[in-house]
């Protein structure tokens, strides 16, 4: 660490001081906690572990599974030795958790009891991997015998442009891109959370988004960094998000529907008040949106980001311009560019870039799409907006190359459920593409063209999708049309999505 270094760990080590006894974080389902100096401790012990089982500065540690202390300890564990954590959604199918993972090179993989199972099953197709290892107690992997280890570890001179996690992307070119974030983005975005929703440690973050995802484990941090408490929950349910809410007055958490309308209906259902609620953050309909703030006389705070702006680039409360995305945060310039990466001027719509602290280190192993994604010294997002004679950010939609849909909060990419449509017999060309839907905001549509004399059921494609890649990407609504629209020798897929856009 340099003098003008400061990392996550250095942050553990402030609220160690800052906090000690203070709650940090609060188990849901066992009501078990820990306070900011036993966590230190229990980082420090975890650190020395892994540095006894040969972890060093730079290598990968794969982890799969469900948010815990024990997942948010590795995060901290890590960053104490400079080595970076390959966050895996545990919602991918065998063969995409095997592709992230070898994507990476781990040398250890740590996985809850839930999923560790698949992990033995995958041991032989992951030879970078030297342990296999439980994230928790009792599970089918090895038992991590090195960490009760008292002996204090020997600090790795880390810096904040460090690497820390590795994030992976939906498939836009038929595979997932590992995204690295460092130390400084994570900081970075936590301190510009806290400057928009004013934390203090008498706030309580409702831990309810995934920590392989980049808003749940960005706002743990930022909940963390302000010595607020985070109430974890391993999986969403709504009846005991109001539960935990009214019972430990939870302050903020961030929403992509159907999660805050959920909330809302158990709340009524179950006459809970949600009045301590005074901020959410994400991605919903302007009806699910008043009504919260309606019900409880608190905030919404709107938003525009990606994995690779360390979640954020534009931000702002929802009432200041409802149906924006906000205006660009504290630490980015952001700019709307046209096809020669010139300024567009106010009112047009350009392609989405910035420049800051907030950019990631770049694609994992992928010089040439960085190459791509950082020319001219800029971020480009592959999403379009335009900005309004305020400053606030409208946006306008993917570049046709990066068409993304957003079922829940979640980013699929066309290119990888077409290919694995066509992976089906029957079906001979294939469009997907997102139409709108009350509950997940997205949904996936695909529109087929059988091959002469084949057949297949909408439901039959479906399952077949389903079980090649994760669940969350199969079609929800399947269209079968006796040919596709071309243009030029090519589908014309914006014909398509016109003639087709319904469910």
């Amino acid at each position: 660490m340099g003098l003008y270094d400061f990392t996550f760990y250095d942050l553990i080590h402030r609220n160690a001081v800052c906090y000690k006894d203070k709650p940090a974080w609060l188990e849901a389902d066992t009501g078990a906690g820990i306070d900011f100096s036993a966590f230190k401790t229990r980082v420090d012990r975890l650190a020395a572990g892994l540095q006894k089982a040969g972890i060093c500065c730079g290598d990968r540690i794969g982890v799969v599974g469900k948010n815990s202390l024990a997942f948010f300890s590795l995060y901290g564990a890590a960053a104490a030795l400079g080595a970076i954590v390959v966050a895996v959604n545990w919602r991918l199918s065998e063969n995409e958790v095997a592709f992230n993972l070898n994507d990476c090179s781990p040398k250890m993989v740590f996985a809850d009891n839930e999923f560790g199972e698949m992990i033995l099953k995958l041991r032989s197709q992951l030879p970078s991997v030297d342990r296999f290892v439980n994230l928790t107690d009792n599970g089918p992997l090895d038992a991590f015998d090195a960490l009760p280890v008292d002996a204090p570890f020997s600090a790795e001179p880390v810096s904040a442009n460090d690497g820390l996690v590795i994030i992976h992307t939906a498939a836009v070119a038929g595979r997932p891109r590992g995204a690295l974030l460092s130390h400084a983005n994570l900081l970075c975005a936590s301190l510009q959370l806290n400057y928009c929703f004013n934390l203090s440690p008498d706030d309580a973050h409702l831990n309810l988004l995934p920590l392989f995802h980049v808003a749940g484990l960005f706002m743990a941090v930022c909940a963390f960094h302000a010595g607020a408490l985070n109430v974890n929950m391993a999986k969403f349910n709504a009846d005991q998000a109001v539960d935990l809410i009214a019972a430990h007055k939870a302050s903020l958490l961030f929403d992509f529907s159907p999660i805050l309308g959920s909330i809302l209906d158990a709340g009524e259902k179950n006459k809970v008040d949600l009045s301590s609620l005074r901020a959410v953050m994400g991605l919903d309909t302007p009806e699910v949106i008043e009504r919260y703030q309606k019900i409880t006389g608190g905030a919404f705070y709107i938003m525009y980001g990606q994995t690779e702006t360390s979640c954020l680039t534009t931000m702002g409360r929802y009432d200041d311009c409802p149906g924006s995305a906000g205006r660009p945060i504290p630490l980015g310039r952001v700019e709307l560019v046209d096809e020669t990466d010139s300024p567009v001027p106010q009112g047009q719509v350009g392609e989405i870039t910035l420049q800051g602290p907030m950019v990631f280190k770049g694609y994992w192993n992928l010089d040439e799409d960085n190459e791509q994604t950082f020319r001219n010294g800029r971020h480009h997002t592959g999403d379009l907006g335009r900005f309004d004679e305020k400053g606030f950010l409208w946006y306008a939609g993917r570049k046709p190359e990066k068409e993304l849909i957003k079922p829940g909060g979640e980013n699929v990419y066309p290119a990888e459920v077409e290919k694995v449509i066509l992976e089906h017999p029957a079906v001979a060309q294939t469009v997907v593409f997102g139409v709108p839907d009350p509950k997940w905001k997205e949904a996936i549509k695909a529109v087929c063209e059988c091959a002469p004399g084949q057949s297949v059921t909408a439901g039959e494609l479906i399952e077949f999708v389903g079980q090649r890649i994760a669940r969350y990407k199969k079609p929800q609504f399947v269209e079968f049309v006796e040919s596709l629209p071309e243009k030029d020798g090519a589908i014309d897929r914006e014909a398509v999505k016109q003639r087709y856009g319904a469910k």
